[in-house]
């Protein structure tokens, strides 16, 4: 049986990573899926619905990628570096990441919307910064920077680097500057 709302989502998610939010409109997704647009609004009544389940759907992908990571890495470096591989997926894919795509709207976001991509990139800020307060107490991460503060770092780097290198479709390059990051948290000693 078919689930044309996760069709929906995972469709919508694409244009909205590959284009903007302002790039696609329900005409395009209709095509996209294969359905009316009428159909649609029978799921989302509006853009903004649809904008804010699609942030909800990847921030609980998110959030389960992060526990497994924490579950399963032991060291502030390692963690960030699997987190830093939850980008690579999108540079692959020559995709954007959705909460960036939104964020660069701004304020052409529903209230709403802006609202749910500040609680999703809040939400990894105090995951970065806890798992990096936690690597600078166990000695795996250098001291110095604030958590709080690396942890924007560790963000603006990624997403910067996945913009990067999105234009140039070069997970290579990704890579090198994922490993670079992940370096310079080391303590010197290591």
């Amino acid at each position: 049986m078919r689930d044309t709302r996760a069709e929906l989502l995972l469709q919508a998610e694409t244009l909205v990573r590959g284009r903007g939010y302002a790039g696609f409109s329900y005409a395009d997704l209709a095509a996209a899926v294969g359905i009316r647009k009428a159909s649609i609004h029978h799921h989302f009544p509006t853009k903004a619905d649809l904008g804010a389940a699609l942030v909800e759907a990847y921030a609980t992908r998110y959030a389960a990628a992060l526990s497994e990571i924490r579950a399963g890495i032991p060291d502030g470096p390692g963690r960030i570096e699997a987190y830093g591989r939850l980008y690579l997926g999108g540079v692959e894919q020559g995709l954007g990441c959705l909460c960036a795509a939104l964020a660069i709207e701004g304020e052409a976001l529903p209230e709403r919307l802006r609202g749910d991509v500040a609680r999703f990139f809040a939400d990894h800020l105090a995951w970065l910064a806890a798992v990096l307060g936690e690597g600078q107490a166990d000695g795996s991460v250098r001291l110095g920077p604030d958590p709080a503060l690396l942890a924007r770092h560790v963000v603006a780097t990624l997403e910067g680097a996945l913009l990067m290198e999105r234009l140039f479709a070069s997970p290579e390059a990704f890579r090198g500057t994922l490993a670079l990051l992940v370096d310079g948290l080391r303590p010197a000693d290591r």
